[in-house]
């Protein structure tokens, strides 16, 4: 007999499968012996009282074993032969579009600027000693996308496109745990997660798509209005030009492809100017969050994991918020180019380090930043790429402040927001560096004031949230792409070029691992269909 239950219980007896079994047999009159297994469903903290439970769907096996897998396997069937669609990109909405053209017959060639997961990582390890940025290969380009190094979370709000429960059964797949499949804010950590991507591109390649790393798209082949592929440059030591063809391309480049938003723009590729979220990074001591989180002053104990938090507040007509939280991390650098400072969060699976982060934001929209971008007329540049060029300015003035190095200007929390210079900060662990500064001073005052009426505001709720021993470290900008690359709401495809179908967060039509990947199933379905039109598959 298999019987479900939602249950409420302690932390420590959720915290094993022999606890949730005795209360089970306890609270329904069961002999503790007839349970077979227990597998947890669906798991969620309650932290909104003192005493915390933990909330838990469990599917129980009595007096038989359970049979089925813990996810849903998906079939990928040999398509060497099949007709090819380019992906460029891969992050999570290259990859989840690779992968679904290959269960529908399609062969992937996937083109990606950065180097693979591994490679990647010592680029970036380089970036402490050396204080500079390796523009192709850093924490936003490279296999795995700006999700690999940071953080690989994997909640999202968004339930009205695709099946986000499919893109977590492929992680499954690949070797993510199946925890992810029953937590609420799902999460498989910077240390565990390439991994995962490895095998995804092994899949590929094994059922005879291609993969091309250090290969960057120059220009997309046209045909009048048509798609006919991606001329590329390999940025190995030859650096010679390569063609990919194809009557279909899911461009799925990242937020941060800020040469490929110029190309478009510059030759007639319809892009919007879209709103995004600037502001700063705030690390907190993780003993302290998981105090204030869970009412204790001895933190989460034994059972409970590292807190997390969420705050939004209305101020002055925007949203402040926290965004990307990384409990038990660490603040990372960010740039993809020199002149750049930006800074981002990532968490290990364990989520054990001693600081715990959150990008604090403010809501932007184009015309908040007309004054910061004054054209030689006088005039405010207001086009498709403004919201971009005000990026691009944060980033250089932040790093003006840092010493020109990937050194951070930062400040304690208190201190900002009572205009006070920081004489000394406390320790940290963004590696490069911090410098104190007066963010409050420097940053746009649209930005930063609605951040010091927030944080007044979460300290009010939060006794002991607002504290001098929390810092803040600019600046987070890469919240989310500064443009949408314009397409129609049921083809996917770009407007005006047929078989271009604008993908994922860099095309402004998601926000995070999980709906990238959605997205980038959506437009492989997309793309399949417009190749069997025309060729039938």
């Amino acid at each position: 007999m298999i019987n479900e239950y939602q249950i409420r219980i302690l932390p420590e007896q959720a915290a094993s499968e022999q606890g949730i079994k005795h209360y089970i047999a306890r609270e329904k009159g069961m002999d503790e012996r007839t349970i077979r297994a227990v597998r947890v469903l669906k798991k969620s903290i309650d932290a909104r009282q003192r005493t915390i439970f933990v909330n838990l769907t469990v599917r129980v096996f009595v007096n038989e074993d359970p049979t089925e897998r813990e996810y849903t396997p998906v079939h990928y069937r040999d398509v060497s032969d099949k007709p090819s669609v380019v992906v460029v990109g891969a992050g999570p909405g290259g990859l989840f579009a690779a992968l679904r053209l290959i269960e529908l017959g399609c062969r992937p060639i996937v083109v990606e600027r950065g180097k693979d997961v591994r490679e990647r990582k010592k680029d970036i390890a380089r970036i402490r000693p050396e204080q500079r940025v390796d523009p192709e290969s850093n924490y936003s380009f490279g296999e795995g996308g700006a999700g690999a190094y940071s953080d690989g979370k994997l909640y999202t709000r968004s339930k009205k496109r695709g099946n986000s429960e499919k893109i977590l059964n492929v992680f499954v797949q690949h070797g993510a745990s199946p925890t992810i499949l029953s937590d609420a804010h799902p999460h498989i950590g910077t240390d565990k997660l390439p991994r995962v991507i490895e095998n995804m591109r092994n899949t590929i390649l094994r059922c005879g798509g291609e993969v091309h790393f250090q290969t960057r798209m120059e220009a997309l082949i046209l045909d009048g209005n048509k798609v006919k592929g991606v001329a590329c440059r390999r940025l190995t030591e030859d650096g010679r030009e390569v063609e990919f063809r194809s009557e279909a391309v899911i461009l799925a480049t990242g937020h941060s492809a800020r040469d490929v938003y110029r190309w478009l723009h510059s030759n007639g590729v319809e892009i919007e100017a879209k709103g995004l979220a600037v502001g700063v990074r705030l690390e907190h001591p993780s003993m302290l969050i998981d105090q204030l989180q869970y009412h204790n002053r001895n933190g989460r104990g034994k059972y409970l994991p590292a807190a997390e938090y969420s705050v939004v507040q209305q101020v002055e007509g925007r949203g402040v918020y926290s965004f990307c939280m990384c409990p038990g991390g660490f603040v990372v650098p960010a740039a993809t180019g020199p002149e750049q400072i930006v800074v981002n969060g990532m968490s290990p699976s364990g989520r054990n380090g001693q600081w715990s982060n959150s990008g604090m934001v403010v809501e932007l929209h184009p015309e908040d930043i007309a004054q910061e971008l004054q054209g030689e007329n006088g005039a405010p540049e207001m086009d498709a790429l403004c919201m971009m060029r005000f990026q691009e300015q944060l980033e250089r003035d932040c790093w003006l402040q840092g010493n020109r190095q990937q050194t951070a200007p930062a400040q304690r929390m208190a201190d900002f927001v009572n205009n006070r210079l920081s004489y000394d900060l406390p320790r940290s662990s963004y590696a490069p560096g911090l410098i104190s500064s007066p963010l409050h001073f420097w940053m746009p005052k649209f930005v930063s004031h609605r951040l010091q009426e927030g944080f007044k505001m979460f300290g009010k709720r939060q006794h002991g949230f607002l504290t001098n021993e929390a810092i803040v470290i600019g600046v987070e900008t890469r919240t989310s792409s500064p443009i949408r690359i314009v397409r129609d709401a049921e083809t996917l495809q770009h407007v005006r070029i047929e078989g271009l179908y604008p993908c994922g967060e860099g095309a402004g039509y998601a926000g995070g691992i999980v709906s990238a990947g959605v997205d980038g199933e959506r437009c492989a379905e997309n793309a399949a269909q417009l190749l069997d039109s025309k060729s039938g598959i």
